[in-house]
């Protein structure tokens, strides 16, 4: 398994997310390459490159970067385009998965950060320009939205 690989996997995924946030190819371009420099950082939580656990971690990451290069250039972009995100194939049996699926973007991405990935808060608070109490509170509220929607069948986003 070589960074090599994975982008070549990913990097037209990650190109195409980015536009979906910037207007500015150069920009997208960015974004791109500031989420590689990021996941080389952190290379080694990376098991396998071709899985949905990958797939779903490099999204979140030039997502993340995208929405820094808004933030900084004081673009704006309609809350709709930022809280939808990009739908990554779930097994649609009804489980953990697809309440996952039904979580907003930025509950989704913390969740997988921290427990797929294993992102400490300070690593979190860090990508997502938040205080760490800022991130616990972001992931207590996700997690509560989750066990709601799991348990319950209910919607709460």
């Amino acid at each position: 398994m070589t960074f090599e690989a994975l982008y070549l996997r990913y990097r037209s995924l990650m190109l195409s997310v980015a536009r979906r946030f910037l207007a500015e190819p150069q920009d997208a371009e960015d974004a791109v390459h500031q989420a590689f420099l990021s996941i080389l950082k952190n290379f080694h939580k990376i098991s396998h490159i071709d899985c949905p656990e990958t797939r779903a971690f490099v999204v979140i990451i030039v997502e993340r970067k995208a929405l820094d290069i808004l933030r900084m250039r004081k673009k704006t972009v309609p809350l709709e385009e930022m809280e939808q995100g990009v739908d990554i194939p779930l097994p649609g049996d009804g489980g953990l998965a697809d309440a996952m699926a039904k979580l907003p973007a930025r509950y989704r991405q913390v969740l997988l950060l921290r427990f797929a990935y294993g992102y400490t808060t300070r690593e979190l608070a860090r990508e997502f320009d938040m205080t760490q109490s800022a991130v616990q509170k972001l992931i207590w509220r996700a997690k509560e939205v989750l066990e709601a929607i799991y348990t319950e069948g209910g919607d709460r986003t």
